[in-house]
């Protein structure tokens, strides 16, 4: 059996990186199969991956340090890091904010992936923001958005999204147009509420700063100095795709998400993002960023799910 011992070299309270109970070395004791007798000023580990143990401990130390705070996600990514030899700290994920919420809380990547994709949002017209539930593609990319409209970068911001279950039509539902498509584009508002607030957001909607429309009401327009994001795009068809792409006009940047295992499209109609990923891959100008399921931010059981759901599915394809 190996051992350990160490001192962390912090200026911070211990019990903020042990957590309530010690219940992060807990989890850092499950991961790596080890002992952990915390006695203040000394840490003893023992077990099999004890060097792996204490550099996770470090860095919830170093994360405190730099003044965040560790919540389940921060500390299970954390660890997720370590088995590949990759400090959290040290890739400095958190370091920029990328917008504020209307109660002053700053946004910031969560994960490496979602630092990518943020830089790439910044760096690209076009980026598309592909993966499982969970990783945060949706929200980042409104965020980018409001940050860019209140830089006065862009006049204007549209979100669209496609109203599969609909198909497209909406004309059975009772209600005006923005009535009918409200229900699915609901994610959309979500967003916009807690980077904005409410009043704020329904104030620049009715001033028509802000559009959120369904993908079929798009035909036809060119959009000029505005931000774009189309979401689910896993269930736009090749043709729609194509017509949502066609829209951009000049100072224009577009972001579309989507997570292509989740076609809900009807059998036999092939999806525009599995498509436009074919398609446009080498164009110069475009970004493509694939988000894990180790970029799952929501709750750990996010992650459980998607990998047991991706398991199921590599089993069915061969």
């Amino acid at each position: 059996m190996n051992e350990l011992k160490f001192s962390p070299q912090s200026i911070s309270e211990p019990s903020l990186a042990f957590g309530s109970m010690d219940a992060n070395l807990k989890a850092v004791e499950k991961d790596c199969n080890v002992d952990i007798i915390n006695r203040g000023d000394e840490i003893t580990i023992r077990g099999e991956e004890v060097d792996r143990a204490m550099s996770i401990i470090n860095e919830f130390f170093a994360v405190i340090d730099q003044g965040q705070s560790l919540d389940e996600q921060k500390i299970n990514y954390i660890i997720s890091l370590s088995k590949d030899g990759v400090s959290y700290t040290k890739s400095n994920v958190a370091a920029d904010v990328l917008c504020f919420t209307h109660r002053g809380k700053p946004i910031k990547a969560k994960t490496l992936g979602q630092k990518d994709y943020a830089e790439a949002i910044k760096k690209h017209d076009v980026t598309f923001g592909i993966g499982p539930a969970g990783t945060g593609k949706t929200y980042l990319a409104v965020a980018m958005a409001i940050n860019a409209l209140k830089a006065k970068e862009v006049e204007k911001l549209i979100l669209a999204r496609p109203a599969v279950e609909a198909g497209e039509r909406l004309g059975f539902l009772p209600g005006d147009l923005q009535e009918k498509v409200d229900p699915y584009l609901r994610p959309l508002y979500d967003a916009l509420y807690d980077m904005l607030g409410r009043d704020a957001a329904l104030r620049l909607k009715e001033k028509e700063v802000i559009e959120v429309v369904p993908l079929a009401y798009m035909r036809g327009r060119t959009l000029d100095n505005s931000f774009i994001i189309l979401d689910e795009a896993q269930n736009a068809t090749k043709e729609q795709m194509k017509m949502f792409l066609t829209r951009m006009g000049f100072g224009s940047k577009m972001i579309i998400t989507g997570d292509i295992t989740q076609v809900d499209l009807p059998s036999g109609k092939a999806s525009g993002l599995t498509d436009a990923m074919h398609v446009l891959k080498g164009v110069e100008g475009i970004a493509f960023c694939r988000l894990r399921d180790t970029d799952v931010v929501r709750h750990p059981l996010v992650r459980k799910i998607v990998n047991a759901y991706d398991r199921v599915a590599e089993r069915e394809n061969g």
